[in-house]
């Protein structure tokens, strides 16, 4: 059953930041980071897990317990709705390709925005 530790890191992953990113935008120490990722698992407190969630564009609730506020959580996704239907059709052969396209525009875009802040 996943846990804070192994969520954060779903999200990192989806995000495309590094560790190290997370933790400047967050305003949060690299090693308190570490602590949540690590084999300890350490649990953040609020401040910090409010700093994670804000970047990461996910709830608190979310990171701690697995649930989401729906409203929230999908509102973002709605507007994608026809895609998402469109991209669940297709075999998993399919979407690799698509799925590096996106990643790869994604990173270029999040590249451009890092250099205009």
């Amino acid at each position: 059953m996943p846990d804070f530790s192994q969520r954060l890191r779903e999200e990192l992953e989806y995000t495309g930041l590094s560790q190290k990113e997370l933790a400047a935008k967050a305003g949060i120490q690299k090693r308190a980071l570490d602590m949540y990722l690590g084999p300890q698992k350490s649990m953040p407190p609020a401040d910090a897990a409010v700093k994670i969630a804000s970047v990461l564009d996910v709830s608190v609730e979310y990171l701690v317990t697995g649930r989401t506020d729906s409203h929230k959580d999908m509102a973002k996704y709605f507007k994608l709705r026809d895609i998402l239907d469109d991209l669940l059709i297709l075999p998993a052969q399919a979407l690799v390709p698509i799925r590096a396209m996106i990643k790869a525009a994604a990173r270029q875009e999040r590249e451009k925005t890092t250099r205009l802040s």
